[in-house]
C-alpha cells in the first residue's frame, strides 16, 4: 500500500518503478462543486496536474490500460470542477494520440474515460444526506424544485469502470445507459413517505418533515448531460455506449499544463478560469 498524492511526480514514479502495473483506474479528484468553486487552485493541481502526472507515467511505462473516472459535470461545464474534469479527459485523449502517432509501436497504452452521474449511497450523495435529515426531524433541503439528476448504483458504477478497460480501443469516452434523470424534489418526497413520515407543507401543516429550498449552489446546473456532441455509438455491452468528442493536440495540452503549473496561491479564480476557458469551446465554462 502507498499513501501519497497524485501531484507528487517522484512518489508516482516510485510506484510505477517498483511495480509491474497493467491497468490504472484513476479516480483521484476533488469533486465537491461548491468547495472546488472556493478552492479552484487545489482542484487544478489534483484534477488536472495530478491526472497528467499519472497518465504520463502510465505512458512512459507502457501500462496496458488507463481508465479515468470522469463525471457528467464535464459536459458543457458551468463550474470549475466540471471544467477540470473535462480537461482531464482531454489530457487522456492527447496521450492516446501520442500513442498512435508513435511509429515504432513502442507505446501501446489504451487510454479511456468513463463518464457517469451520481452514485447512490456514496459519500456526498444526496440519498444519505436526505436519510440523515429525515432521521433528525428535518428539514430536508433541496436546492431547486426543478433540479434533475442521473443516478446509478455502486454495482453499476463499478461494472462500468471495469468493463471500460476491456472494451477500450484507445481514446474512448464511455457512457452508461442511465435511463431518465430523477427529479430531486420527487426523490425527497418519496424518501420522506417511505420513512413513514408525512410531508409538512401548506396543504398539511401538521406533517412531520418540511422541505426547504436553498437555491442552486455556485456553478450548479438544473440538468446534467452525458454527451457534448451527438456522435454516440453502441458497444458490445448492451448498457454501455461510446462517444466521439472533440480533442486538443498533445502540444497544446502541454502548453496548458505549463500554464497551470505556473499558478500559485496568489492566483485568482478568474485567472484560473481564463486558462481553462482560453476562448476554446472544447473546455470553456458555459
Amino acid at each position: 500500500s502507498y499513501l501519497g498524492s497524485v501531484k507528487d511526480k517522484k512518489f508516482i514514479k516510485n510506484i510505477f518503478d517498483k511495480n509491474k502495473i497493467n491497468t490504472v483506474y484513476h479516480a483521484a479528484a476533488h469533486k465537491h462543486v461548491p468547495l472546488v468553486e472556493d478552492n479552484p487552485l487545489t482542484a487544478v493541481q489534483t484534477n488536472i496536474l495530478g491526472t497528467y502526472v499519472v497518465a504520463n507515467e502510465s505512458f512512459n511505462t507502457n501500462v496496458d490500460n488507463f481508465v479515468l473516472v470522469s463525471s457528467d459535470k464535464a459536459v458543457r461545464p458551468t463550474n470549475i470542477m466540471g471544467a477540470t474534469k473535462r480537461f482531464s479527459e482531454i489530457i487522456l485523449q492527447s496521450f492516446q494520440d501520442k500513442v498512435e502517432e508513435n511509429d515504432s509501436k513502442k507505446y501501446s497504452t489504451k487510454f479511456s474515460m468513463v463518464r457517469f452521474g451520481n452514485v447512490l449511497d456514496t459519500s456526498g450523495s444526496v440519498v444519505p444526506l436526505f436519510r440523515k435529515q429525515i432521521a433528525s426531524g428535518g428539514p430536508v433541503t433541496v436546492t431547486d424544485p426543478n433540479v434533475m439528476r442521473y443516478f446509478m448504483t455502486i454495482k453499476e458504477a463499478t461494472e462500468l469502470v471495469i468493463q471500460a478497460g476491456s472494451l477500450s480501443k484507445g481514446g474512448d469516452v464511455f457512457l452508461l445507459e442511465m435511463g431518465s434523470p430523477i427529479n430531486i424534489l420527487d426523490l425527497a418526497k418519496q424518501m420522506i413517505r417511505l420513512s413513514g413520515k408525512q410531508i409538512k407543507d401548506t396543504f398539511n401543516p401538521n406533517g412531520d418533515i418540511k422541505i426547504e429550498f436553498t437555491g442552486l449552489r455556485p456553478g450548479e446546473k438544473l440538468y446534467e448531460e452525458l454527451l457534448i456532441g451527438d456522435d454516440v455509438q453502441k458497444t458490445s455491452h448492451q448498457h454501455i455506449m461510446t462517444a466521439n468528442e472533440e480533442k486538443l493536440p498533445f502540444s497544446t495540452v502541454q502548453s496548458f499544463i505549463e500554464q497551470f503549473q505556473s499558478l500559485d496561491s496568489f492566483s485568482t479564480k478568474n485567472s484560473i478560469q481564463k486558462i481553462i476557458s482560453n476562448n476554446n469551446k472544447k473546455i470553456s465554462l458555459s
